[in-house]
């Protein structure tokens, strides 16, 4: 019972840390996650977006494995695939036991609903997105993990362009006619919560140019990937990062 306070606690403390102070559901979502599921923030078992928790592919392997889990089966189901458009679906199979008679999921891919970072890479993603169903259901777990989520790839609306997460995002690529990228870029700086403004400053040092607008395709994706890594490996020393983009605006004005 200790152990599980101090995990609570410990989660609690890091959550904050990394995405600032949580409104009173979040917390008590947490908790219950933690206690239950036994996952860890440190670790990366879960992820805050948009202020709901998401599991990851390596929170559930870990509980998996904890857990004592037996074996995990995948097969590719050709039948319903289509390697030339890129379509790949995948059947996964969670035995808790030997002699269990398995619990089934089921993933698909394609360009459509997988982020630029991993575009080619569809066939594997498939086959995460149904592990991952397939352990979601084996152990009782109602949280979505996040490489399930989708992501957009159509062209926004006109009306859009009004909406407050397309005003912040509105020159990350858009103007030059890439409203995935600003998409993706805009996913980005929700999943971890960044300061859009600043993220701006940053992608135009990067790409070397006045504003992100300015910059071409290439160099776009190329800052998206590489704000995409570092956030995923140290979101605090991204955040600094981010941060010090304020300060040098502070000394010029």
């Amino acid at each position: 019972m200790r152990r599980r306070s101090n995990s609570v606690r410990t989660n609690i403390r890091l959550a904050q840390t990394t995405w600032g102070v949580l409104p009173r559901t979040a917390l008590h979502s947490l908790r219950k996650i933690t206690r239950v599921f036994g996952l860890s923030v440190a670790l990366g078992d879960i992820q805050l977006i948009d202020g709901r928790w998401y599991v990851t592919h390596t929170g559930l392997l870990r509980m998996a494995q904890r857990r004592r889990c037996h074996g995990i089966r995948t097969s590719l189901q050709e039948h319903v695939s289509d390697p030339i458009a890129g379509r790949w679906v995948f059947k996964a199979t969670v035995y808790k036991t030997p002699d269990s008679e398995g619990f089934v999921g089921f993933g698909d891919a394609d360009p459509s609903n997988v982020s630029t970072l991993v575009r080619g890479a569809e066939l594997r993603v498939a086959e995460t997105r149904a592990v991952n169903r397939a352990l979601r259901k084996a152990y009782g777990i109602g949280l979505c993990s996040v490489e399930e989520l989708g992501w957009p790839s159509a062209s926004p609306k006109p009306s859009d362009n009004h909406t407050g997460s397309s005003k912040s995002c509105a020159s990350n690529g858009s103007k030059n006619g890439h409203p995935r990228l600003r998409d993706q870029l805009c996913l980005l700086i929700r999943k971890y919560e960044l300061d859009p403004t600043l993220v701006k400053r940053y992608a135009a040092d990067f790409c070397g140019t006045e504003t992100l607008r300015d910059a071409s395709r290439d160099l776009v994706e190329a800052f998206i990937f590489t704000l995409a890594e570092e956030a995923a490996k140290d979101r605090a020393a991204l955040v600094c990062k981010l941060n010090s983009y304020n300060q040098l605006e502070e000394v010029k004005s």
